[in-house]
Formats: structure tokens, sequence, C-alpha cells
């Protein structure tokens, strides 16, 4: 494991928030390095700070990692990781683009995004399963997500 990674996220609880974007039948990802030996594709979010709110967390981090402004829409599952000494629950959300242009941004805390892009279920289908976020483990296709609900162990 990154010793960062372990330095700012190991051996504690991380709440984080992650919104699920579509646009048609496209999926937005953003691809962050160094969480894993190679790639890690995974719906743009990010840790719940002490007196933010989960819908200024969700734009907050959406404009950080990948320049869009949106619009918070209802809930829909949320996950428990954990693989010592890493310790996460992920709220997901369903979002709407309101504003801004899609690009790269930038993780204030470790410069770790690689790409952002919408993508098909044929193209996340070609993503290997370790470079995918666990969530995909969950469903048959990415449409899937659209539907799944509850709480679920990753």
């Amino acid at each position: 494991m990154n010793p960062e990674i372990n330095h700012l996220y190991g051996n504690k609880i991380r709440l984080r928030i992650c919104g699920l974007c579509w646009q048609k039948d496209q999926l937005l990802l953003a691809n962050h390095r160094g969480l894993t030996t190679g790639d890690f594709w995974a719906p743009p979010g990010g840790g719940l700070e002490f007196g933010e709110s989960v819908d200024q967390c969700l734009q907050k981090e959406f404009l950080e990692e990948t320049g869009l402004r949106i619009s918070m829409g209802p809930f829909r599952f949320a996950c428990e990781f954990i693989n010592q000494p890493l310790h996460a629950i992920e709220l997901f959300f369903e979002v709407a683009i309101a504003g801004g242009v899609l690009q790269k941004g930038d993780d204030p805390e470790m410069a770790m995004i690689e790409e952002v892009r919408f993508m098909s279920g044929s193209d996340i289908a070609r993503i290997p399963a370790p470079s995918l976020h666990g969530i995909f483990s969950l469903v048959h296709s990415p449409q899937d997500l659209k539907t799944l609900n509850g709480f679920f162990r990753i």
C-alpha cells in the first residue's frame, strides 16, 4: 500500500460521499492513481469533513475532481470497505450536472486523479476487476447501479 494513503487514511473510519452522475447510458468515473498498484476507477466523491453537510461535500468533491457543478439527487445505497488498515463507509447519491465543464481535477489531499470521463457499460466491462470500485462487483451492468439499494460490504 502507498505509505501516503496509509498515513492519511489508515487506522481510522473514513466517511465518503460519492455521486453517480449519468449522461444518457454513460457513468462518470475518475481514475485514481496511487490507491492500488495501478489504475482505480470509481465514481467521484470524497471524505466528509466535520461541520460540512453531505450536500456541500458532494458539490465540493465534484468541483475539485471533475470541474462540474452538481445538484444532489436521491440516496441510492451505502457500502462498507475494510481492508486493514483502511476502513471506509461510502454513501452513494444520484447527482445531476448543474454547470461547469468536465475536466481532470485534483484531490487536494493527494495528487492522484489521472483522468475523468463518462464511460459506457462496455467501456467499464473492459477494465479489469481489481481496477474498478467494488460496487461494480454487486451488479451485472453499470446500469444496475440505478436500482441498487441497501447496505453492502465490498
